[in-house]
C-alpha cells in the first residue's frame, strides 16, 4: 500500500523560502519531502524591479525560473516545487488553489510535519504586479496605457514591465511619494534615465531613509541635490483624499493636482506611491489570530523562528500582583550574569516563519534578512526531525537568531549607489545598468554566460 512522504511544506519561493528548502533538499532524510509552493512559477527579483521597470532593455532578468532551486537533477528525489495559491492554513494541513495529482496530491488539501512560512509582504503599488488596477498601482493624470493582467507567469511579468516602462516614459512630470530606498530609487532612475522629465520626491519625515544611520540621508541628499530635474520636499506628508477626491482636480496643463496635509499643492503627469511594505500573514492571522500582532501586523516567532502567540494581558488584580512579585525577584537577581535566554514554549513547535512577515527581533525587512533566517528555520526542522528519530547527540537545543546590525544598498541613479555595511557607510560609482542582476541567478541553479540565458 502507497505510503505518502513526511513533508516540509514551504510557502514562498523568494529568498528566504528558496534558501531554506535547499537546505532541506539537501539534509533530509530519505522518505521525506520538501513541497515549495509559490504563486509564481519564478522568483521576483525584488531588488531590480524599480530599476528594469523604468529602464527597457533588460526586464526578463528580473524573473529566476524555479526549475531548479533544489539545486539538484537527481531524479529519485521527492522534492517538488508547485504554482499554486494557498487559501488556508490548518494545524497539520493546508489547502491550495489546485491539486497536483501528477505529483501524488490528488485534493487541494495538503497534509504536513513541518512548515516553513515565508510568504514576505504585500510590494507598494508601483510594483505590485497582482495588483492589476491602474487607479491603484499608478496614478496618471488623463486616462492611458493600462497595466496587463499579472497572474503569475514570466511572459506576464515582462509584460507588465514593458508596459509600466512606457507609462513612465509617456509622463512629462512625475511626483513619487515615499523616502525609502524604493522612492529614492524610483526618483534617481527616472532623472538619470529622462533628463528632460521633471521628478519631485515627497517624503513626510526630515530623514531620507530614517531607518539607517543619519550619514545614508547625508550621502543621498548630496547626490538628489546634484540631479537639476529632482525637487526633494521633506517633512510633508501627503493628503491621501486629494488623491481619491471626486472629482479629480487638475490644472491648465492637464496634470493632476494632489496637496500635502499643509496644503502645499503639487502637480503631476504621473503619481507613484512608494510608501512602505504590507506584511502578508493574513493566512496566520486567520489560522489563529493570537500568532499576529495587531500593532504592526508581524507574525509573533522565538528566536528559533518557530511561530509563538502574543502574551495574554493581565486581567486581574491577582495576576498583577503575581507579576510585580516577578518584577522584584527579577531585579534581585539582576547582577546574575545569563548566557542566553530562557527557553520559551509555543502551541506551534513545527510551524517557522521567515522573512518580512517575521517579528524579528528588530531585524529590517531585506532579503538577506529573510535568507539567514531560512537558514535558521531550516536547520532547525533537520534537528527537530533527527531528534524525533533518535540520533545521538540531538538533545542539544535549537539554533537561535540574532540579526546583524542594518545594511543596505541603494541606487542612485545609473552609476550611482550608497551604501551601509557593518556600521560603514559609503557611496560607489560604476554599478552596471542591470545592477548586476545575473549574480542572482546562480543561487537557483542557474550558471550565466550570456545575458541570453536570462530569457529562460
Amino acid at each position: 500500500m502507497y505510503s505518502s512522504p513526511k513533508t516540509v511544506v514551504v510557502l514562498g519561493a523568494a529568498y528566504g523560502g528558496c534558501r531554506a528548502s535547499q537546505i532541506l533538499a539537501a539534509g533530509l532524510p530519505e522518505s521525506w519531502r520538501v513541497l515549495l509552493i509559490d504563486r509564481n512559477s519564478h522568483m521576483n527579483n525584488v531588488y531590480i524591479f524599480p530599476r528594469l521597470s523604468v529602464l527597457p532593455g533588460h526586464e526578463h532578468k528580473a524573473f529566476i525560473p524555479l526549475s531548479k532551486v533544489f539545486l539538484s537533477e537527481d531524479p529519485t528525489l521527492l522534492h517538488r516545487c508547485l504554482q499554486a495559491t494557498v487559501t488556508s492554513i490548518r494545524r497539520d494541513s493546508i489547502t491550495l488553489s489546485r491539486a497536483f495529482p501528477e505529483h501524488g496530491l490528488a485534493t487541494t488539501v495538503v497534509p504536513y510535519d513541518y512548515m516553513i512560512y515565508a510568504l514576505g509582504s504585500l510590494m507598494p503599488p508601483p510594483l505590485d504586479l497582482w495588483g492589476t488596477d491602474p487607479a491603484d498601482n499608478i496614478v496618471q493624470a488623463k486616462p492611458g496605457r493600462n497595466l496587463p493582467v499579472y497572474r503569475g507567469t514570466k511572459s506576464e511579468g515582462i509584460a507588465w514591465m514593458k508596459e509600466h516602462q512606457k507609462i513612465v516614459e509617456d509622463a512629462p512630470t512625475i511626483l513619487v511619494v515615499g523616502g525609502g530606498a524604493l522612492g529614492i530609487q524610483f526618483a534617481t532612475d527616472i532623472a538619470a534615465i529622462y533628463s528632460e522629465k521633471k521628478v519631485t520626491l515627497l517624503h513626510s519625515r526630515k530623514r531620507l531613509l530614517p531607518r539607517f544611520d543619519e550619514a545614508m540621508h547625508d550621502e543621498t541628499l548630496k547626490v538628489l541635490e546634484t540631479m537639476e530635474n529632482v525637487d526633494v520636499i521633506l517633512g510633508e506628508r501627503l493628503d491621501m483624499s486629494s488623491v481619491k477626491e471626486q472629482p479629480v482636480k487638475h490644472n491648465e496643463l492637464g496634470q493632476r493636482i494632489v496637496r500635502t496635509v499643509t496644503g502645499r499643492e503639487i502637480a503631476s503627469d504621473l503619481l507613484l506611491m512608494c510608501t512602505g511594505q504590507t506584511p502578508n500573514t493574513g493566512l496566520l492571522k486567520e489560522f489563529d489570530p493570537a500568532t499576529v500582532n495587531p500593532d504592526n501586523s508581524l507574525a509573533r516567532i522565538l528566536r528559533t523562528m518557530q511561530l509563538s502567540v502574543l502574551t495574554a494581558p493581565l486581567t486581574s488584580t491577582g495576576e498583577l500582583e503575581d507579576a510585580l512579585k516577578q518584577v522584584i525577584i527579577s531585579e534581585a537577581a539582576a547582577s546574575i550574569p545569563t548566557l542566553e535566554e530562557p527557553p520559551m514554549e509555543t502551541p506551534y513547535p513545527h510551524i517557522f516563519v521567515v522573512g518580512d512577515a517575521a517579528d524579528a527581533f528588530g531585524a529590517i525587512a531585506a532579503g538577506h534578512n529573510a535568507y539567514y533566517q531560512g537558514e535558521v528555520a531550516a536547520r532547525n526542522i533537520l534537528h527537530l526531525i533527527r531528534r524525533s528519530e533518535g540520533a545521538s547527540g540531538e538533545d542539544e537545543p535549537l539554533e537561535q537568531y540574532t540579526p546583524g546590525p542594518p545594511a543596505i544598498k541603494v541606487s542612485l541613479g545609473l552609476d550611482t549607489a550608497v551604501f551601509q555595511s557593518q556600521g560603514i557607510v559609503g557611496r560607489r560609482d560604476g554599478a552596471s545598468p542591470d545592477l548586476g542582476a545575473a549574480l542572482m541567478w546562480p543561487a537557483f541553479g542557474f550558471k550565466i554566460t550570456d545575458d541570453d540565458q536570462m530569457y529562460e
